[in-house]
């Protein structure tokens, strides 16, 4: 066993490690929640500009940078699932038996912190299969999801990506289940924020208040903008 691989042994194996893991993959997945809804507002733009953007993620370095995202993505995702389950399974197993019945004063949001991952982590899982790989649906066979506009004075097919995210918001229930799963996922970040900070030792007690305050405010933000998309759609304000 090399150094390197001895060092990254240590660091999983010990809760600390295991710690900053949770919280530098945590800081990535809430980077990429923002950026992605960014991308997502463009829908209040109108279809052009929300198509081009869609059109140039999927072809970006040739088509291979969405997916080299995607897998990026999953291993950052799948990494801060393991490590979130195998700290709290060892902190589980670390406690004396008396201390487990203890009241502990905490928040709702970091008591439901597994509950609110794996509802997130199953909501992730449809939202794949719904919007990216289209199992279930017609989206990559119909003709009206396709369109044709002028590129560089040529005629260029794209899939309408705007009309795709109307037409699965138009129906109440994958709405529904959306802005439950945002909601459970903003619930989830307006602890786990505040726990990166903590956990990489950047909040001191004289910000902790800042900081509590900064994780609600971010959660919110991500909240409303994420369920405004769906919401808009339901009541036609996008059509």
């Amino acid at each position: 066993m090399n150094a390197i691989t001895s060092s990254l042994a240590a660091i999983w194996t010990s809760s600390i490690g295991k710690k900053i893991i949770v919280a530098l993959t945590g800081a990535l997945l809430a980077l990429f929640l923002a950026g992605h809804l960014v991308g997502n507002l463009l829908i209040f733009a109108g279809a052009e500009m929300f198509n081009d953007y869609a059109y140039f993620l999927h072809h970006m370095i040739h088509g291979m940078g969405i997916w080299l995202f995607r897998v990026g993505m999953l291993v950052i995702l799948g990494l801060h699932i393991v490590a979130t389950i195998a700290l709290t399974l060892q902190n589980r197993a670390a406690r004396k038996p008396y201390e487990c019945k203890t009241v502990i004063q905490a928040s709702t949001a970091s008591r439901t912190m597994i509950f609110s991952g794996a509802t997130i982590l199953v909501f992730f899982i449809y939202h794949i299969l719904h919007f990216t790989a289209r199992i279930g649906n017609e989206y990559d066979t119909l003709n009206r999801y396709k369109e044709t506009v002028i590129s560089n004075g040529a005629p260029l097919e794209r899939h309408n990506a705007w009309l795709m995210v109307v037409d699965g918001f138009g129906c109440w229930y994958v709405s529904l289940f959306y802005v439950i799963a945002m909601t459970l996922l903003c619930l989830h970040l307006s602890h786990g924020v505040a726990s990166i900070f903590q956990s990489l030792g950047l909040r001191p007690k004289k910000s902790e208040s800042a900081i509590k305050h900064l994780s609600l405010a971010f959660s919110a933000v991500i909240w409303l903008g994420f369920i405004s998309i769906p919401l808009a759609i339901l009541f036609g304000i996008v059509k």
